[in-house]
Parts: structure tokens; sequence; C-alpha cells
């Protein structure tokens, strides 16, 4: 009996495992069957080991333009294929009066992103109180900031004659004012209002015009990048029209800076490959407004709160000085870290070798933040590296050289009788001389010893304002490569005022010019919630997350746009200047579109809540 138990027992412990081995291999049958036949596809399923493999298994076998993962990486936004730029008049649309009210003379401060906004505004604002508009002055510009002195101010960035032309249905252009009233001006006799921002129609049509007319000129001081109120009553809706001309055709970069842009596009596009436009936003500015100073350390951390301080002072920033950095980006109100955005594109499925172009005139924290960035794509470029040192000069101009030595006061008496009792003393050792006096300066985007010292920004030499201009031009190249770019990613979307910046430009003229171009809007909070759910193994992660990843990077290429729709479309007209300037092509309606990321039904959700109705004209083309 008992050795017949045993056999049974065995015979038991056997069939238990076989059944398990059984089980085993359908679990692993049926696991392999969901990653192959998934959207993703098996490489998905292999990438689960690592982020960061030199290539990822499956990836490259089949690359080409019909390819599934091509179509995902660099294909179209489908639901946005149907749109197509149209900022041409759709009603009645009157030539300018040659009878104007009189002549507005604009003096625009700021950068990059603040100037372009301004120009736009000013140019609505002299179609709306009937009135010639002077070729705006670009503070940044002028000849007090040692520029070349072949430029006038606005000529240094725009083309001139280029903006005159492309506006002349729309306003009266000139490039300086009349002998008698620049004389006036000289004399600072004509009136002169420093705008507030986002100023109303009402506000110039009952405090500005009247003036106008009274004294035939009007001097508007712009300093916050922006002088009209970015949403107009539905009546107005041909300005707003009138603001995607001044800023997508009228708004043409000086020749040779155009030039240089093409010339680094083409150097991009050698290759053979589509690249990725990435733009940090990490300007010190930024960080200081948005209280993120501890995702930095030491110095870099003491130069953003004494900037945020200096905001605090002038009433820019109504907070605290100190606020808690972490739960700042926990909800998302900090930039995205070059690592971070690296690790998603990664995740997202971008190789190794994709060519990444970072943009932008000032990266704070300097190349050492792009360190992470690099380990993960080995071809991070830039304007430098594209381009050499003579043909970035080239658009400098002419410049006076500010590289003299420093003139030295001459000695004081006492100075020089201690210098002589050093030369006539006894025997060595003998004591040093005393030091040369020295010119005491200090560089605001270098070393850090006048934090210490003041609390006041310190004034800038002629040196560093020459660098501001010259970070126009970098800036300006940078615009036109992200804006033709396959896919641009922004790594934050905010200026040092809380307002849309380069960024947001770069994605509003994309989505004028080529709705269907990818153009990455990540949800910051979102997006740094993943990333807190592998902080523990950020360089291995599984696939779940990775799935994660991807989705919610698809998913923001329409919610995205639909937010930025009502968030920074308020502040800056021509970040999002949809519907107002988009038209749908005429075989919109009954075109049936065959592709898995997009049916006709979800296609025309997006294009109901983005608002368009307008349909092209026949043999409409853009302007």
């Amino acid at each position: 009996m008992k050795g017949e138990g045993k056999m049974v027992l065995k015979s038991k412990m056997k069939w238990v495992g076989l059944v398990g081995l059984v089980l085993s291999a359908i679990s692993l049958f049926v696991h392999f069957l969901l990653a192959r036949f998934t959207e993703e596809g098996v490489s998905e399923f292999h990438s689960s080991i690592t982020i960061f493999p030199r290539r990822a298994i499956g990836e490259s076998l089949n690359f080409s333009k019909t390819s599934a993962m091509y179509r995902r990486l660099w294909g179209p936004v489908r639901p946005l294929e149907s749109l197509h730029p149209d900022a041409n008049p759709r009603g009645y649309y009157s030539d300018p009066d040659s009878d104007t009210n009189g002549f507005i003379f604009v003096r625009i401060q700021g950068g990059f992103h603040e100037i372009r906004n301004s120009i736009c505004d000013v140019v609505v604002v002299s179609r709306f109180l009937n009135a010639t508009l002077v070729i705006p002055e670009l503070q940044s510009t002028t000849s007090s900031k040692g520029i070349s002195s072949q430029f006038k101010s606005f000529a240094y960035l725009y083309n001139e004659d280029q903006f005159m032309a492309a506006l002349s249905k729309d306003i009266k252009v000139v490039k300086t004012l009349p002998k008698n009233l620049k004389g006036q001006r000289k004399k600072k006799n004509i009136p002169s209002f420093k705008v507030p921002y986002a100023a109303s129609p009402y506000y110039y049509k009952h405090r500005v015009l009247p003036v106008l007319k009274k004294h035939s000129v009007v001097e508007l001081v712009v300093s916050d990048g922006g002088c009209l109120q970015a949403i107009l009553p539905p009546d107005l809706e041909e300005y707003q029209r009138l603001r995607c001309r001044v800023a997508f055709h009228a708004l043409r970069f000086r020749q040779e800076v155009q030039e240089l842009a093409t010339k680094i596009l083409h150097r991009l596009r050698a290759p053979g490959q589509p690249f990725v436009a990435f733009d940090p936003g990490m300007t010190r500015d930024a960080l200081a407004y948005h209280g993120c100073a501890e995702l930095f350390q030491d110095v870099h951390t003491e130069l953003i709160q004494h900037k945020r301080q200096w905001m605090i002072k002038r009433g820019i920033i109504k907070g605290n000085l100190f606020v808690n950095s972490a739960k700042q980006r926990l909800k998302g109100s900090c930039p995205l870290m070059p690592e971070e955005i690296g690790i998603i594109l990664r995740a997202y499925g971008y190789l190794w070798d994709t060519i990444i172009y970072v943009s932008g005139g000032e990266i704070f924290g300097g190349q050492r933040t792009l360190i992470p960035l690099r380990a993960m794509f080995e071809n991070v470029v830039d304007r430098t590296s594209l381009s050499i040192l003579w043909e970035l000069s080239r658009i400098y101009g002419r410049e006076a050289n500010l590289f003299e030595s420093n003139p030295r006061s001459p000695p004081t008496v006492e100075e020089e009788m201690k210098v002589e009792a050093w030369k006539t003393a006894g025997p060595r050792p003998r004591p040093l001389p005393p030091p040369a006096a020295r010119p005491k300066s200090y560089n605001i985007e270098g070393w850090w010893g006048w934090v210490a010292e003041s609390d006041n920004e310190p004034d800038s030499t002629v040196m560093e304002l020459r660098t501001n201009a010259h970070k126009l031009l970098w800036e300006a190249i940078d615009y036109v490569i992200c804006v033709e770019a396959d896919v641009f990613i922004p790594g934050f979307d905010r200026d040092g005022k809380g307002h849309p910046n380069f960024a947001s430009l770069v994605m509003g003229h994309r989505l004028y010019q080529s709705a269907a171009s990818k153009t990455y809007r990540p949800d910051r909070e979102e997006v740094v919630r993943l990333l807190e759910e592998i902080s523990d193994h950020l360089y291995h992660a599984n696939h779940t997350w990775l799935m994660s990843v991807r989705k919610h990077l698809r998913k923001r290429l329409v919610d995205g746009l639909l937010e930025a729709s009502t968030i920074s479309k308020s502040m800056s007209f021509i970040s999002h200047p949809v519907p107002e300037c988009s038209c749908l092509r005429r075989d919109y309606a009954g075109k049936s579109i065959n592709a898995s990321t997009s049916t006709p039904s979800s296609q025309s959700q997006v294009i109901a809540a983005l608002g368009i109705v307008h349909f092209a004209r026949l043999g409409w083309r853009m302007i």
C-alpha cells in the first residue's frame, strides 16, 4: 500500500509539472502575440529592456518613408492635413487712405519674440487709427548699442523694403518722419505714450487718436511684447488676419541673415534624414519668474534668486522670494530639462543617431546642461557647429573694436612714493610692490562677484549690449530652422514675464504654414509625473511606461493645440493664429482619410474644436 501511495504521489507531481510547463508556454506565446500584433509592434517589446540601446532590436529593419515607424516619428498629423494658410481679407477691405490722421513713431523694447509681437500690434494700431507708420525703432539695435553703423535699427534684423512692399495695401509706411516733425522729436516736443501691455482698441480710439489728430504725430513706447490685446471683437476679425500678414509674410529677415539660415538648413538636411528642433526655453528671467531656482546648484541658484528679488522690487512678480522649486516642477511650471526631453524622445522611438538641433540665444547653465542630451543622441548640433566664425561675423557687419585696453588713471603721489621706497629698500628679501590699480568690471552672464555686492543688476557694458543685439540675429537663424524642422519640441513656452516665448511663436508659425507638421506640445505636469514613476531606474523603463509616454506625445499633437487656443492665444495671437488665418481644402468634406491614426469623424471633431469653417476659394493661393 505504501509503495502504491508513493507512485500515485509521483504521478500527480508529474501532471502538475506538465500542466505548469504548458501554461508557461501558452503565456509566453500570448505575450509574444500581443507584442507582435499591437499597433507599436515588436520593436517596442524589445525596447522594454532599456530606453537607450545604440539601436533597438527591429527598429532599423524597415525605416523607409512608407513604414509605420517612419510615419509615427516623422509623418504628418492626419487630423490637421486639411488645414491651409489663408491670411487674405475675406470681406470688403479698402486700400489705405492717402490722407491719414498723422504719423505714428514707435520705439520697441525687449527680446526677439517681444519685438515680433509688438511689430504686429503696431501695424494693426496704425490701420485702426488710419495713421502713417514710421518704420519702428528697435531699442536693442540702435547705434548706441555698439552695432555696425551700416545698419539702421529695424534693418539690422528685418528687411525694410520687404516690410513696406508687403503692407502697401494695408497701411502707409515711411522710413523716417518728415523734417519738421523730426526736429520736434529731437527736441522732445511730440506727445509720447508708454503703452500698457495688451491695451484695448478703446484705449487707442479715445486716448491716442485725439492727440494724433491734434499734433499730427505721436510716439508709442512698447516695452512688454505687445501693445494691443490678443483677442479682438468679432467685427475686427480682419485685423487679426492683418497680424498674420505681418508676422508670416511682411517680417522677413535681412538678406544676409536669411541666407545663413538657409545654408545651415541645407547642411542639416545634407545627410538625407529628417531632424528634430528643440528649444530649451531656459533663460534666467523665465526661471526666476516661475520660481525654478532649485533646479540648478550653487551659483546658478544664487543668480536666479538675485534676478527674482530684482523682479519683486519692480513689481514684475507678486509672490515670495523663496519658492519650492520641486512643487513648481511637479505642477508643470518649470521648463523640462534637456535630459528629460531626451528621455521622452528616446522612449517615443527616436534613435540614437537622430539629428537634434538645439536653438536659443541663451541656455542658462551653459553647455553642461546639454551633456545628458548629448549622451543620448550623438548628433546634437546648433548654429555654431553648423557654421564657421566668419559666416557669423559677416552678418554683424563692420563693427568698431571694443577691445582696446582700458585707460588707467595716473598713479597717486602716495603710490609713487611706495614704489620708490620699494626700489631703494635694503637687501632682499623685500616686500612685494603694491599691485597696480585695476578697473572694476563684471560680466552679467559670467562670474557672480556682483551678486554679493548689490541687490540691483549691474549696468550693461557696451560689449554686453552689442552681444544682446547679436542674440537677435542668432535667434532669427534659429527661428527659420525651427519653423522648417521636420519635428519641433519645446522645453518651455513662457518667458520671464509669463507671456508666450520664442517657442510659442515658432509653434504658431508652424501651425499657420504647415499645420500637419509634427509639433509636440508636451504637458509638463504629466511628463514630470511619468518621469517620477521611474526615477529610481531612469534608464530602464518597462513596456507599460514606454506605452504611456508614446500615448501622451501622440495625444498632445492635437490636445496641446486645442489647449493653446485658450491659453497662449489669449496673450499672443500669432502663437495660435487659428481659425482666423486658416482655411480648409475644398475636397475635405467628401474625402475619406484612410489612416490608422485618424478617421474622418475624429478629423471633423478636431476641425470643429478649432472653429475652422472657411473653405479655400477657387483659384486660391497663399499670399
